[in-house]
């Protein structure tokens, strides 16, 4: 019987907690892999895509990325679907407060995204 490879178990990224007026916690990753950065500055998939399709693209793979839990009202996410969709059915406060906590978080923690 063949013996499959034995994996290291990955060292824990830091976190950094924000919280938002209402008190609910957004805890993100202070760093990414290369092949994470690499992917995450690739343009649109295809010429048909827009500026606005782009945006939200992007702003959803930099919150997939860097989250690693939320908690809102008590209740803590920690299962990136549950994350992702509960970001995509905020109302626009809320999804407004955590574009603007990722771009901060990705200009002091991984420069090499902003912009």
């Amino acid at each position: 019987m063949a013996k499959g490879k034995k994996r290291r178990p990955r060292a824990k990224t830091p976190t950094v907690d924000y919280t938002d007026p209402e008190g609910n916690t957004l805890a993100l990753r202070q760093s990414l892999s290369a092949g994470t950065i690499a992917k995450l500055g690739e343009g649109p998939a295809t010429a048909a895509t827009t500026q606005d399709d782009a945006w939200r693209r992007r702003s959803e793979l930099l919150f997939e990325r860097l989250a690693v839990s939320w908690e809102i009202a008590g209740l803590p996410l920690t299962d990136q679907r549950m994350l992702l969709g509960r970001y995509r059915m905020a109302d626009s406060a809320t999804q407004d407060w955590v574009r603007r906590t990722v771009l901060e978080h990705v200009g002091r923690f991984i420069p090499e995204l902003s912009g």
